[in-house]
């Protein structure tokens, strides 16, 4: 007597066939994000730092961020994640729930608390003497915008700080 095959069975037909049309939407979905228009980085730049209360031995700082968009469509966010690299060196971090829009072609500041640990105050004031000799401090500012129709929005912003004499 001969067995017939398993995947012979109309209901593994239908279930292959069903697959099969899974597999080619999945395909379709995933060519479709490769047709979405560029999008040109966003420009980030502080454009303000106030002291905040702390807890221990961890510095807290309110930072001011300007946000330009130079893209034809606005960009909506819920909730901010920063952070601040010195001298090459990790050095605050910090996260905001906020929500709002960078309306396109414009710009919009946005607050986000920054958290300093002890240790990474300590590391900088141990690296501070080699930056103060040259004068210069440099620094690395990188973050995301969560949420909105296209998803997160990572941005990145270097450059230098000068220092008092």
């Amino acid at each position: 007597m001969i067995a017939s095959h398993p995947l012979a069975s109309p209901a593994s037909t239908a279930f292959r066939a069903w697959l099969l049309a899974t597999i080619c939407l999945l395909m379709l979905l995933l060519s479709g994000c490769a047709v979405l228009p560029h999008r040109d980085a966003l420009k980030v730049q502080v454009a303000g730092i106030e002291s905040m209360r702390g807890e221990g031995l961890e510095l807290r700082f309110l930072v001011k961020l300007r946000v330009q968009n130079p893209n034809d469509a606005a960009i909506e966010y819920d909730g901010v994640a920063l952070d601040l690299a010195l001298n090459g060196k990790s050095f605050a971090s910090g996260v905001s729930d906020q929500k709002g829009v960078v309306p396109r072609f414009g710009d919009s500041v946005l607050e986000v608390p920054l958290t300093v640990s002890a240790f990474a105050a300590v590391r900088q004031a141990i690296s501070l003497p080699g930056a103060a000799e040259k004068g210069e401090l440099p620094y690395e500012l990188s973050g995301k915008l969560a949420g909105g129709l296209f998803g997160t929005v990572r941005f990145n912003s270097s450059g230098t700080l000068k220092l008092p004499n």
